[in-house]
């Protein structure tokens, strides 16, 4: 999913500041209880290369990723696992079954489910939805599910947290029994601590944090210094994550940006960019982050395609170096 001038509008009537924001950890006894375990290191379905593959699961193999992020349709469809004879769908028992079996054939997991969202124009849609697709991850052993909170153009910051936070404590009530946690990523208006930490907070769930996208702060406009503060503030919360990063010319990196200034111009693959992920690494490991690194790389378009899986297999291979 590109960041579109349309949105970039949306965005920069939405600006806050970092000043002044502390959080409680969610996640008390999390990091003694996960030490010692490895990361899964995975990659959004959106990502899988096609040409020269058989099907998502020689892509995923080839590449040497572990798991995959899966988007999930309004139908329950998987349409970013491509298979040549098979459609692949959550809509039944038995779609679910051969989608686990023949992820377990493979050697792969679904890590994460990625839902898009729409809050403001169909709540109640969106608690249904949300509530199918955690018995869908629970089922698949997923942990978490990647939402959006995105308010429509005119309508007021402080009435659209009200009703994200509204509908969210529903979805969390209507999926108890899953286990399964929510993740809002930083993502439009999100990449705002100041509409971010109050979500959290009032939603007030352990099972609601945050899907971690770790360029989308540095294209938000912060300053390279300040994203590992936010990185460290929000650790507690991350229930997955989207790694990429950006490579801004060196007098861009620490200064504050207009949101999504030449994105498309700069972003590239994690080992070439400006986010040291060293550093990403060891803030989640503090906190005893269990769940996967999920590479999300908006960078392929400036590729040749016989390029691109090459590039996800080195990111993932930096990846699994860090963990």
């Amino acid at each position: 999913m590109s960041h579109s001038p349309t949105r970039r509008e949306f965005l920069q009537a939405s600006s806050g500041l970092l000043a002044g924001i502390g959080m409680t950890s969610l996640l008390p006894a999390v990091a003694k209880a996960n030490a010692g375990r490895r990361l899964t290191v995975s990659c959004r379905d959106a990502n899988l290369p096609r040409h020269g593959f058989e099907d998502c699961w020689a892509a995923l193999k080839h590449i040497g990723a572990e798991g995959v992020e899966v988007a999930v349709g309004e139908d329950l469809s998987f349409a970013g696992m491509h298979h040549p004879a098979k459609k692949y769908s959550a809509a039944s028992a038995a779609g679910i079954e051969e989608f686990k079996a023949d992820a377990a054939a493979a050697g792969m997991r679904a890590t994460a489910l990625l839902l898009a969202n729409n809050f403001a124009q169909r709540p109640e849609f969106e608690i249904k939805w949300c509530a199918k697709a955690a018995r869908v991850a629970q089922a698949l052993g997923a942990k978490a599910i990647r939402i959006d909170a995105a308010p429509p153009r005119r309508m007021p910051t402080d009435k659209f947290l009200d009703l994200a936070v509204t509908t969210l404590k529903k979805i969390i009530a209507k999926t108890e029994s899953t286990g399964v946690a929510f993740g809002v990523e930083n993502h439009g208006l999100a990449n705002n601590p100041d509409f971010l930490k109050p979500l959290i907070d009032r939603v007030g769930s352990p099972r609601f944090g945050l899907t971690l996208d770790t360029g989308n702060f540095y294209w938000y406009g912060f300053p390279r210094l300040r994203l590992y503060e936010l990185y460290d503030l929000f650790a507690p919360h991350v229930v997955h994550t989207h790694c990429k990063s950006i490579r801004y010319p060196a007098d861009k990196r620490n200064v504050r940006r207009p949101i999504g200034w030449e994105y498309e111009k700069y972003t590239c693959p994690i080992y070439e960019g400006d986010i040291d992920f060293t550093r990403v690494v060891a803030i989640l490991n503090k906190v005893g982050y269990a769940n996967d690194l999920c590479i999300e790389d908006e960078s392929l378009g400036h590729f040749k395609e016989a390029e691109r899986p090459e590039v996800l297999k080195k990111e993932i291979e930096y990846l699994k170096g860090l963990r």
